[in-house]
């Protein structure tokens, strides 16, 4: 009577080759997800961006020139004063977290500060501008 089976060479050579696929794949994966939460944030800021200036146009038609003020700008959520559907507050990496006028996206890189400045004042050179100061994650997310 002879018995087929796997030889212990066999086993051995199939947990090898996982092993190494395993070694491979992961940190590949790691670096999807990081590239994933970048590109998150990099919609997330032309969307903001996009909304102060259509509440800015919107405001202009009806004859009244100034921008939303700080306090509008968190009205039922993060951005809720200039986006239909304002973003929910989370800690951790690709998550939104502050208030008005700062705002921190968390990434891989660090954090990336924003500050949404409503009038020309110490430190907000420009009116109406939501932008971050220079650091690596503002350069991945506004580059």
């Amino acid at each position: 009577m002879k018995k087929s089976a796997f030889t212990m060479i066999e086993l051995v050579f199939v947990i090898v080759v996982l092993g190494i696929l395993a070694a491979v794949a992961i940190p590949r994966l790691a670096a999807t997800r990081d590239d994933a939460a970048i590109a998150k944030g990099r919609s997330d800021v032309a969307s903001i961006r996009s909304a102060i200036i259509t509440e800015r146009q919107s405001r202009l038609f009806r004859g009244d020139s100034t921008f939303i003020t700080n306090a509008l700008m968190d009205n039922g959520g993060l951005f809720g004063g200039v986006m239909a559907y304002p973003i929910v507050a989370q800690p951790g990496s690709g998550h939104w977290t502050g208030a008005a006028p700062t705002y921190t996206f968390s990434t891989s890189l660090g954090n990336a500060v924003f500050t949404y400045c409503p009038i020309v004042a110490p430190g907000c050179p420009v009116a109406g501008v939501f932008d971050c100061a220079n650091s690596a994650a503002c350069s991945a997310l506004t580059d």
